[in-house]
């Protein structure tokens, strides 16, 4: 772990924009909970529409990058000993 000066252009809650020193744009802070949640979400969009279904694979395209995302995070937290700030016991 280290610690850099970021600029942050909005500290909204669950909005936070912010820009890394060595990024030429701005992105967005997402919460873990939050990400856990959009994961969610996506996985039930899923469901909803169903494999095979228009607009199946640009929904499970969608899932699978917030999954990709939720995993790094997950790992990076364990590496560093930090707890979820989500149960993946609890349905939403």
């Amino acid at each position: 772990m280290r610690s850099e000066i970021v600029e942050v252009l909005s500290d909204q809650t669950n909005a936070v924009i912010m820009r890394h020193p060595a990024r030429a744009y701005p992105g967005v802070l997402v919460q873990g909970d939050s990400l856990y949640t959009l994961c969610q979400r996506a996985d039930a969009a899923c469901n909803e529409v169903g494999r095979g279904q228009p607009g199946f694979s640009e929904v499970n395209f969608l899932r699978n990058a917030l999954w990709v995302y939720l995993t790094h995070y997950k790992v990076s937290l364990f590496e560093h000993g930090i707890a979820v700030p989500f149960s993946e016991d609890s349905v939403p």
